[in-house]
């Protein structure tokens, strides 16, 4: 493929991609997003491979490549579970960190690549390597450790270390001055030790930093974690001189950023703290675990009694959380919409920002259970509806339910933007047991006079109340 017929490619890869992101803003527009996200990188591979430069010798290892990687892309599309999704998405960021990291030596270590630069051009060239190896080791170790948290590998309290601030001020001076030290080295020999020095220490900020992040900030850092793919991606595309890595890059991680912030703001917290780390635990603790009292007594309800009161309710709102997906209920639920729907309950969903365990995942799941977009609200839309309906029920969901939040100034909690339930008639809560949410801070919603507690596996619960229904 001739160099100007891959650059005209590369264009219109690059405006299919921001189509995509255009088109994921949207529910309803976001299969179109897919749509143009995959049919632009169809284009950028094939521009890539056919392009002027890759030759024929090594054709046949960029295809071997091509195949295994996407007989494992094959594999987790088929095989991944839902509820795995944050977890999965936190490894994809980690192997475009190591890609990153690889390329970033392969890079320096080329002669062709490296040897006819001299100056200002060495040095800038030189300053994309050091920077894209440092966000790609930062974004590889990171990732990893997320994935551990999220797959239950790594428990959710944060790790803080004494002075850990400290520890990172410290290691941020080591990597500039290895930084200074590499731009200034005669050869490529003698810059391999700094560029590992600074290797290990971004390794081990982004194992320290992510440890040190609670399990309350988790959705937070995957966002954030895909900004960092993006700028280590963008990073790349500097190194090879590859004007769509660049977009790309910045796309992805500018929108990652973005995210971030909404979510931070969603959580009435700065973005700063979060990386400072230290809230949250590791979650899943009763009160009468930890030695506290309980703040009252809980009133249980049954799978009929839930029944009849949605049956005879006319507003009914259904709040998921992460138990909802553990429990693979979202089928379920569609099925007691449908069925409320059928007879004339008006049934919406309210999503929380953060609810879940990465950004959107209530809306995935829903999605998947083919529930109707039009009925599924942003906290904002339907937070002022509760004080007129009639049942609240939450599915699965803990800390972004906890009045806590409001009524309490001393709560770790304190300010974050929550679902209001317990201002409706009745709040019904599904919870396995009485263990607190991921932030480990208890709720005082499970007490209130009109709450109600549905005790059980998710799915068995809801299935008998679908069977009260219907009867």
């Amino acid at each position: 493929m001739p160099a100007t017929l891959s650059t005209v490619a590369y264009v219109g890869a690059t405006i299919l991609f921001i189509l995509s992101l255009g088109g994921l803003s949207n529910p309803e527009s976001s299969r179109r997003g897919n749509l143009y996200g995959m049919v632009g990188m169809a284009i950028a591979v094939l521009a890539t491979v056919l392009g002027p430069n890759v030759t024929t010798a090594g054709l046949p290892w960029i295809l071997g490549a091509m195949a295994v990687g996407a007989a494992i892309g094959l594999y987790a599309a088929r095989f991944v579970k839902m509820t795995q999704m944050p977890e999965l998405v936190a490894l994809m960021h980690s192997l475009v960190g190591l890609a990153a990291v690889l390329i970033g030596y392969a890079n320096y270590i080329d002669p062709a690549a490296t040897g006819h630069l001299q100056g200002a051009e060495k040095t800038i060239h030189e300053l994309e390597i050091y920077a894209g190896i440092l966000i790609g080791a930062v974004t590889f170790s990171g990732s990893i450790i997320a994935f551990g948290k999220l797959s239950a590998k790594i428990g959710g309290k944060p790790m803080l270390l004494p002075g850990r601030h400290w520890i990172n001020l410290l290691g941020l001076l080591v990597v500039l001055w290895c930084g200074g030290w590499f731009i200034q080295t005669p050869s490529v020999d003698a810059g391999m030790k700094p560029l590992a020095i600074m290797t290990v220490i971004a390794l081990l900020f982004g194992i320290h930093m992510v440890m040190a992040i609670g399990g309350a900030d988790m959705p937070v850092v995957v966002s954030m974690l895909n900004s960092y793919s993006g700028w280590a991606a963008a990073a790349t595309g500097f190194m090879l001189s590859n004007d769509l890595l660049i977009v790309t890059g910045a796309l992805v991680g500018s929108s990652g950023a973005i995210l971030s912030y909404i979510m931070c703001r969603a959580m009435n917290r700065n973005f700063i703290s979060v990386i400072a780390g230290g809230f949250g635990t590791g979650g899943g603790t009763a009160p009468a675990a930890t030695g506290a009292q309980p703040a009252g007594e809980v009133a249980p309800i049954s799978a009929a009694e839930t029944a009849e009161l949605l049956r005879n309710a006319k507003n009914v709102i259904i709040v998921p959380g992460y138990g909802m997906a553990v429990a693979q209920a979202q089928h379920a639920v569609f099925e007691i919409t449908k069925l409320l729907r059928e007879k004339g309950v008006n049934v919406r969903f309210g999503i929380h920002p953060v609810a879940g365990r990465m950004p959107g995942h209530m809306n995935v799941l829903l999605a998947e259970a083919k529930v109707p977009y039009d009925i599924v609200m942003e906290m904002d839309e339907i937070n002022q509806d509760f004080p007129d309906t009639d049942v609240a029920m939450v599915i699965g969901a803990n800390d972004i339910v906890n009045p806590a939040a409001q009524e309490d100034p001393a709560s770790p909690i304190a300010g974050m933007p929550v679902l209001e339930v317990w201002k409706g008639k009745t709040s019904i809560v599904m919870k396995r047991s009485m263990a607190s949410g991921y932030a480990g801070v208890d709720n005082p919603l499970f007490y209130k006079d009109n709450n109600r507690m549905l005790f059980g596996d998710a799915k068995k619960m809801l299935d008998e109340v679908l069977m009260s229904l219907k009867t």
